[in-house]
């Protein structure tokens, strides 16, 4: 029975991404709501605040990372995009330590996102030694990130 909701809420969160991923955001948003009432996960959760981020509903978006990081506090995901909405609210204090958070989260495939934003909020702060570091250590976890090999490079030339 318990594996039935698990694979019956898989193929609800499965059709909610591919809809997200085309753009239909309102039918995202009802398949995530399905899979999270049947089986909730932190990843339901997460994905169904990321749809809402697309829409603009940044508080929305951070309550449902609330309710992710309930189910699972060691999913990075959630910590990374509460840090990111509040850096898109403006509020770049305040992600911080979301972002650290998100970097010690023991389980989170992308650790290359939180040090990109961590660079982006040192930056807008004018600490651009910390945002070079942050910038390079995303390069060590994933050398191929090309947001932040193009951010470090934009910050090299504003120290020659």
């Amino acid at each position: 029975m318990e594996q039935d909701k698990h694979q019956t809420a898989a193929r609800h969160f499965q059709q909610a991404y591919e809809l997200q991923m085309k753009g239909r955001l309102d039918e995202a948003i009802q398949f995530y709501k399905l899979s999270i009432d049947i089986y909730p996960t932190a990843e339901a959760y997460t994905f169904l605040g990321w749809t809402y981020s697309f829409l603009g509903r940044l508080d929305d978006a951070i309550e449902h990372c609330y309710k992710a990081i309930q189910v699972d506090p060691e999913f990075g995901n959630p910590y990374n995009d509460i840090g990111a909405y509040l850096i898109e609210k403006g509020q770049w204090d305040d992600a911080v330590p979301w972002l650290k958070r998100a970097i010690t989260a023991r389980r989170y495939a992308s650790y290359e996102f939180p040090h990109l934003n961590l660079g982006r909020v040192y930056e807008q702060k004018g600490d651009w030694q910390q945002a070079i570091a942050s910038y390079r250590q995303a390069l060590t976890v994933n050398p191929n990130y090309v947001l932040a090999a193009r951010a470090l490079k934009r910050m090299q030339a504003l120290l020659n």
